[in-house]
């Protein structure tokens, strides 16, 4: 497992925003299991988040944020070729979930319709964040969805 964190330091300065964040990130290969093992790396950041930066989350962001990561994480595995990043980064204000992977190939948005068979991924994600961004990167893309929390 890749996993990288920074602590919240102990005396931040005075009346300048602290750029110290905690960060989780881990490489997936599309092996079976890798949703899951990704949903459990976001559910470990969550629990660190709460307990050493003291972030308030609101009633839905760990659900919200979980259900993103499983949506994020089975189009990085469903539509790349190779392996894919997930990176968890926050502090006591936001959160945001990013997947890095091989594909150039950007995400559709479809309008929302009940109706339809399979596309509601990337729908779902948008319900859920504050703000989705979608590039193309030298490795392939970057999509990152980003949560406020509750102050």
């Amino acid at each position: 497992m890749n996993e990288q964190a920074t602590s919240r330091p102990d005396d931040p300065v005075q009346g300048s925003p602290s750029t110290e964040v905690l960060l989780a990130a881990e490489v997936f290969d599309g092996e079976p299991g890798c949703i899951a093992q990704a949903r459990a790396l976001a559910d470990r950041f969550l629990a660190r988040l709460v307990s050493e930066w003291l972030a308030v989350l609101g009633e839905h962001t760990r659900s919200d944020l979980m259900l993103a990561v499983s949506e994020l994480v089975t189009n990085a595995d469903r539509y790349s070729h190779g392996p894919y990043l997930l990176e968890l980064e926050g502090d006591a204000r936001r959160i945001s979930v990013t997947v890095y992977d091989s594909s150039t190939a950007l995400p559709v948005l479809y309008s929302p319709d009940p109706a339809r068979l399979g596309g509601h991924g990337m729908e779902i994600v948008v319900a859920l964040c504050d703000r989705l961004t979608a590039e193309r990167v030298p490795v392939g893309k970057r999509i990152r969805a980003e949560f406020m929390l509750s102050t």
